[in-house]
């Protein structure tokens, strides 16, 4: 029968295991093929993103992302295009529950085993789904493997089991960190990145012709200078978080807000308390656009 027997994610630096199934099959083939996933996982970083392990019985299948890779024992007759739908879900599930310095700062194996409720509920919904697949997921997730095939080895290679001490033929390859998917842009995201423009726009403005006065004349006007610039610079990064993902959001959002608010109220004089109000307001209404602007749940259901 085409199963999914065991599903874990582990840490992609150094195989750290976070969460796995508690799935109990004694039969030795599995407890074997355990041993090797193990011993796989401590070299994940030498491989590309995408990985399956082929055996006679079982097969490894492994998708890598940033910090993390979930993998696959599943039985060789089952679909390697579903296999890597169901880490897909898994990876989008884990990213959605925990966040990057939660991960790094696991110091014990299982830090998070909470999370094997979501491993068996998508397990059990890879394991029981009956039916025919929606051709358009099939077909773009065959496309994707196409396009970067997964590497290929062997279950029963020796390397696997001595952790390629030697590098082997690993080394060579490059790993590919899949894009996440955020919500779609709102329309008052589209307002809020307008007006950010327009303050990062005014702020480079005085600030370069205050600069040009400055560096001629007035050599104490430097530190306005800067409070012009480090505004401008704010304002382009917070674009940039609102537009794309990106680890600690939530900090940096606060960070650039902080540097936006304590530079306009440094500019008093320069500019008036309307001015500083407005630019004070884009920022904020930026950082509440970036903070509620969220991941995906999970990706398309690849057909299941």
């Amino acid at each position: 029968m085409s199963l999914i027997f065991f599903a874990c994610v582990v840490r992609v630096k150094d195989g750290l295991p976070l969460s796995a199934s508690t799935d109990f099959h004694l039969n030795q083939d599995f407890l074997e093929c355990r041993k090797r996933l193990k011993a796989l996982s401590s070299i994940l970083a030498r491989y590309p993103s995408r990985g399956t392990a082929k055996g006679r019985n079982l097969s490894i299948h492994f998708l890598s992302s940033g910090d993390i890779a979930c993998m696959a024992i599943c039985s060789s007759s089952y679909s390697t295009i579903m296999a890597f739908c169901f880490l897909e879900e898994l990876r989008w599930e884990f990213a959605a529950s925990y966040n990057t310095r939660s991960i790094n700062s696991a110091s014990r194996p299982y830090a998070f085993i909470e999370f094997d409720n979501i491993i068996q509920k998508v397990k059990q919904h890879f394991n029981s789904t009956r039916g025919s697949r929606a051709r358009g997921s099939w077909e773009r997730v065959e496309e994707e493997l196409k396009l970067q095939p997964p590497v290929q080895l062997q279950l029963e290679a020796t390397e696997l089991l001595n952790g390629l001490s030697n590098g082997g033929h690993a080394g060579g390859h490059v790993e590919v960190v899949p894009t996440y998917r955020m919500q779609p842009v709102t329309p008052l995201g589209i307002l809020s990145l307008v007006l950010n423009i327009m303050c990062g726009a005014l702020n480079l403005i005085r600030g370069v012709h205050l600069a040009e006065y400055s560096f001629q004349e007035d050599h104490e006007g430097i530190g306005n200078v800067i409070a012009f610039f480090l505004p401008f610079l704010a304002c382009v990064f917070q674009c940039y978080l609102y537009l794309f993902y990106s680890s600690a959001r939530k900090v940096k959002t606060f960070v650039l807000l902080f540097c936006v608010c304590s530079c306009n109220i440094y500019l008093y004089g320069l500019r008036n308390l309307w001015q500083i109000s407005f630019h004070i307001g884009v920022a904020s209404l930026s950082s509440y656009q970036i903070l509620t602007r969220q991941l995906l749940e999970k990706q398309p259901d690849c057909g299941v």
